[in-house]
């Protein structure tokens, strides 16, 4: 009896195994996918002879999808098992990638990236769902940080690495690429893979309308969160039409929910649980946070330093070591020593901040040593932060509400992001032109200062054998392009002090709004329970 009961137990443990690691591939399907365009751009632009304003539905047509996707995988796990749903949104990830690699047509891509964003919402949905679906609460801590590494840190610290690489050795085209073998092996995986037990839940009807007002809305925030910068926010008309359009259907979407009773796309009763509406406002800040420091990084690099697309890459890659130990750490402290999720939520914070405030002070002459203890700081803080809220947020919701949780956590997080930034950009576009007003006006021809430095520079170029005419022409462009890597310097590190001074406000503001949540439910069940006693 004890032979039997210890090969069914390591049976059971296999098939969990291969489980958790199909749905961790098919996550990195989505890390790939969705950040192929951050390195690639420029070679994608050069290769379809797109527009900048055509190039920009392959991102608009991404988010915008992945986000309805978020919302419409709770009812797509009604009427298709979730891990069947997995695997074929997985397949049409790898089909879609694997198209897209083959095509230098951009309106063949806008319609890849659309169905990529839709399957990508909708598998990063189903498989953490299956997770909690298929294991005891008591061991999520583990699972959810396993999860984690190919949600969160594979998007902000691998694929930016492999698409670095893959970019100066092959082509953009070998990015779409990985894409099939990874969602191969996933689907092979999920495939012999046993199907955990998932409970009923009781049918409900599309709806429809819900579902266009939202749409529309989530269009129309995408495309202003990314492209309001370019055409300087509200001074372009299609950008302050979109924001009122967008603005007016939400405001008629959530109108529709509360009239719905109960039978919308969204269920409310989330709300209800204090710890879920606290990680969810936790989760549109750290998004941001995520987000936006993974843009700031790899562009100061390339932009400034002039890296080439793989050391920008690589150099987030170490932050991914010490994100996953911290996961991994935190996961331990939660699991096996009882810890309460909220205990490191203020230790993440602290150092996200700590690590954005070393590195504002970066210079045109700073390299990745310089940079990487903030780097490492940052990716230890994500980790300490992100399973934290994670747990939070999933940890009082029941089966019935629990895809649709994950569906509104994950659309805050990408919100937040989206939002963070839009503003991170606009901060840096408005500064670079505010300091070139500045600096250009304390650089002029009558000053000692810089005469000496044009005459030196003209020296050096007549002593390099060009005219003196020539000479002196390139020693004004030169200084005029000091001018301008000085300005982008400043414009980067007024930035990075954006993101730790968004956490120095966000901080006050999070235990306020945990306090007072904790009063108000504290209140309810006083509440109840004088209702109940009368």
């Amino acid at each position: 009896m004890t032979t039997v009961f210890t090969a069914t137990s390591r049976d059971r443990s296999a098939a969990g195994t291969i489980l958790i690691a199909g749905i961790v591939l098919a996550t990195l399907t989505e890390a790939i996918a969705s950040t192929v365009l951050s390195l690639g751009r420029g070679d994608i632009i050069g290769d379809t002879h797109a527009t900048p304003d055509e190039f920009a539905w392959l991102d608009i047509g991404y988010t915008t999808l992945k986000l309805i996707g978020f919302l419409a995988a709770p009812w797509l796990m009604n009427r298709i098992r979730p891990l069947n749903l997995v695997i074929g949104a997985t397949l049409v990830m790898g089909m879609a990638c694997g198209i897209a690699a083959m095509t230098d047509r951009l309106d063949l891509m806008v319609a890849l990236r659309i169905l990529q964003g839709l399957s990508g919402g909708t598998l990063l949905v189903a498989g953490q769902a299956i997770i909690f679906f298929a294991y005891p609460r008591s061991r999520q801590p583990i699972l959810q940080a396993l999860f984690a590494m190919g949600a969160v840190v594979a998007p902000a610290t691998i694929a930016p690495a492999l698409q670095g690489w893959l970019l100066d050795s092959q082509s953009w085209t070998w990015i779409f690429f990985s894409v099939v073998p990874v969602a191969l092996a996933a689907v092979g995986l999920l495939l012999i893979a046993n199907p955990p037990t998932t409970p009923e839940i009781v049918h409900r009807p599309f709806d429809w309308i819900g579902f266009a007002l939202i749409s529309v809305a989530l269009f129309c925030f995408t495309y202003v969160f990314s492209q309001g910068s370019r055409w300087d926010w509200f001074e372009e008309p299609r950008i302050l039409w979109l924001t009122v359009i967008g603005t007016a259907t939400l405001l008629a979407f959530l109108g529709q929910q509360v009239l719905a009773k109960g039978r919308g796309l969204i269920d409310f009763t989330l709300f209800g649980s204090e710890d879920f509406t606290f990680a969810f406002i936790v989760s549109f800040v750290a998004g941001a946070a995520l987000f936006g420091s993974a843009f700031l990084i790899p562009s100061f690099a390339v932009s400034v330093l002039a890296f080439r697309p793989t050391d920008a890459g690589l150099l987030l890659l170490p932050s991914g070591g010490l994100f996953i130990a911290a996961l991994l750490v935190a996961a331990f402290f939660f699991q096996v020593r009882r810890v309460p999720p909220f205990a490191t939520v203020p230790f993440g914070i602290v150092m996200i901040i700590v690590a954005m405030w070393m590195l504002s002070g970066s210079t045109s002459e700073s390299g990745a040593d310089d940079m990487m203890a903030a780097i490492l700081l940052r990716g230890l803080g994500l980790g300490f932060l992100f399973l934290s809220i994670t747990l939070i947020a999933f940890g009082n919701l029941n089966s019935r509400n629990l895809a649709s949780g994950i569906g509104l956590f994950n659309t805050g997080r990408q919100l937040g992001g989206l939002a963070g930034v839009a503003a991170l950009q606009t901060l840096i576009d408005h500064n670079l032109v505010a300091n070139l007003a500045v600096l250009g006006a304390n650089v002029t021809a009558g000053k000692p200062a810089v005469i000496e430095r044009l005459a030196t520079t003209a020296a050096m170029l007549s002593a390099k054998g060009m005219d003196a005419a020539a000479a002196s022409r390139a020693a004004t462009s030169l200084l005029g392009r000091a001018v301008t890597g000085q300005s982008s310097v400043i414009a980067f590190d007024t930035a990075f002090n954006a993101v730790a001074l968004l956490f120095v406000v966000a901080a006050p503001v999070l235990v306020g709004i945990k306090i007072g949540l904790s009063r108000y439910a504290k209140a309810r069940s006083a509440r109840l329970l004088k209702a109940k006693a009368s």
